[in-house]
């Protein structure tokens, strides 16, 4: 529809507005995001996760877009201010913060249908014909335009984007909806131990992604109802579509690969493990998500660094890096890196080795460290000699983090270094 319509999808795109739920914490990243909302963690070389849903939404001509904030987002909003600012409101296209801000309430956003709630006069004001509500923690591609027609097309109140995936993949660990042959939602599932298969396709299941279409003005009232439901946690998962499944039409949407029709990218980078293993995946040769891409460009902020750089030619001393990524700024002076993940303005002093690290913006590493395995937060200052990935009782015993698979997480605090936002 996209290709035999495009103007079809552009009216559609121009009256939508997006809403991005950004105040996550994370917690299960640990003290990554001690300091940051988990949207605003940084990810593969030179941008935040948030970057994902805010380029899928310009990409796909959404141009209305509301950012919801809330924990410790003054690393996100700053980013925001800095690299997503540039849209002119009188050509009716912007990126505004909404934080929480207790304009129908004392309390601060209880839940994510909450979040919206409390942001519904300034939905109002907009009119939008149609609300995306997004998740603001995940990394994808997505073109938002052949899900807004489905939806409009299909006639569905709201419209759930999910993800096909093998039923053992999402038992205990995801959302997931029952849907009849039609794709109409019949019954949602909050982490099943036996997930409900897709009809036709045994083996799969439907896991939500967190993102949502509605019609404006159904979501208002659905919202308004919600909010004098004291037994409601205010959620969108937990409370309003199982509340609503049975009388109004819900369709989950399958989000698929728009080249293979096969299962498409998408990565919630929740965990340490899942976060390092992500931004791993980037440095293969054909990775499955393509930075390069020039048809779906990911925008981004990023001060304007010179050219990575690499130093010395000697034998013991060669500054050099082999199936790695590195961000502009870095220097690696007469070391080794592979298969690492270097953001910009990092130093690399001699004699080091860094394999399979994720090293965050602004770290500096001293002379003859050894490092592997391992996630390093910004501004970290890696003292001369230090050992991390080799002996993970070692690690423990400095005050690292390290997970059951053996990624050690290091911070400045862990390294007695004063903290701060990121």
């Amino acid at each position: 529809m996209e290709e035999q319509n495009p103007r079809y999808v552009s009216r559609l795109t121009r009256n939508t507005m997006a809403l991005v739920l950004a105040g996550g914490r994370g917690s299960r990243l640990y003290e990554l995001t001690s300091w940051r909302a988990k949207p605003a963690l940084y990810f593969g070389g030179k941008y935040r996760i948030i970057d994902f849903p805010l380029s899928n939404c310009v990409n796909s001509g959404i141009r209305k877009i509301g950012v919801l904030t809330q924990y410790k987002a003054h690393s996100l909003v700053r980013h925001l201010v800095r690299g997503w600012s540039h849209f002119k409101k009188e050509l009716g296209e912007y990126v505004e913060i909404l934080p929480a801000s207790q304009r129908y309430s004392e309390d601060w956003y209880q839940g994510t249908a909450d979040a919206i709630y409390q942001n519904l006069d300034i939905i109002r004001a907009e009119a939008p014909d149609y609300l995306l509500i997004l998740s603001g923690d995940h990394v994808y591609k997505m073109d938002y335009g052949p899900m807004l027609v489905n939806h409009v097309e299909s006639g569905a109140d709201l419209s759930v984007c999910c993800l096909e995936v093998p039923v053992e993949e999402a038992a205990n660990a995801f959302g997931v909806m029952k849907v009849d042959e039609n794709g109409r939602v019949v019954a949602f599932q909050e982490k099943p131990a036996e997930p409900a298969e897709i009809p036709g396709q045994p083996g799969l299941t439907l896991a939500s992604m967190g993102n949502y279409i509605f019609n404006t003005e159904f979501l208002c009232d659905i919202l308004t109802s919600d909010a004098s439901n004291l037994k409601s946690s205010h959620d969108f998962g937990n409370d309003i579509l199982p509340s609503i499944i049975e009388q109004y039409q819900v369709n989950a949407y399958p989000f698929r690969d728009p080249e293979t029709g096969g299962k498409a990218y998408w990565r919630d980078v929740g965990t340490l493990d899942s976060f390092w293993q992500a931004n791993m995946e980037l440095i293969g040769t054909s990775p499955a998500l393509n930075l390069y891409e020039k048809e779906w460009p990911l925008w981004t902020y990023q001060e304007q660094y010179p050219p990575a750089k690499f130093v010395f030619d000697a034998d013991d001393r060669r500054g050099m890096a082999v199936d790695s990524m590195v961000a502009g700024g870095a220097i690696v002076s007469g070391s080794r890196v592979s298969g690492s993940v270097i953001f910009s303005n990092t130093r690399i002093h001699s004699y080091c080795d860094v394999e399979r690290a994720v090293i965050l913006p602004e770290v500096t590493v001293g002379r003859h460290c050894r490092i592997r395995n391992a996630i390093i937060d910004r501004h970290c200052n890696i003292p001369e000699g230090t050992v991390i990935g080799y002996d993970a009782e070692q690690d423990r015993a400095n005050g690292f983090r390290v997970t059951d698979r053996g990624v050690v997480l290091v911070t400045r605090g862990m390294l007695g270094q004063p903290e701060g936002a990121a």
